[in-house]
């Protein structure tokens, strides 16, 4: 759970589903991403994180956040483009959403699904 201190006396709580989730989300708005995906996890690590879901958040000890994003997209598109638009669109979701700054967003492009040809946008 991440917690973050407000201005006020109270503190909002964040656990750590809401952030995978927002995380999930932003990857899937990005035309060319086919899915975001935990295939490349061993199962032991599947077996003991049920909401793993493509999506890894790290806390450093000085509070830095640091997320990985397992993503397939489509053929046809550039693979440094969609990664890049991906990175972005994780970093403003998480400075909008929950006024979280990341220090660091991976995008490991996992498989090119080739049955689907989608066109470039």
């Amino acid at each position: 759970m991440t917690t973050k201190k407000q201005e006020g006396s109270g503190k909002i709580t964040l656990d750590r589903k809401i952030l995978s989730s927002i995380i999930n989300l932003a990857a899937k708005e990005i035309n060319g991403v086919e899915s975001v995906t935990n295939s490349s996890r061993p199962w032991y690590k599947k077996m003991l994180n049920k909401y793993d879901d493509g999506v890894e958040i790290k806390f450093e000890k000085n509070g830095a956040l640091t997320v990985d994003v397992f993503i397939n997209i489509y053929v046809g598109f550039s693979v440094p483009d969609i990664a890049y638009r991906v990175q972005e669109n994780v970093r403003n979701s998480l400075a909008t959403m929950v006024a979280l700054k990341p220090l660091k967003i991976n995008i490991h492009v996992l498989n090119v699904e080739c049955d689907k040809e989608v066109e470039n946008a």
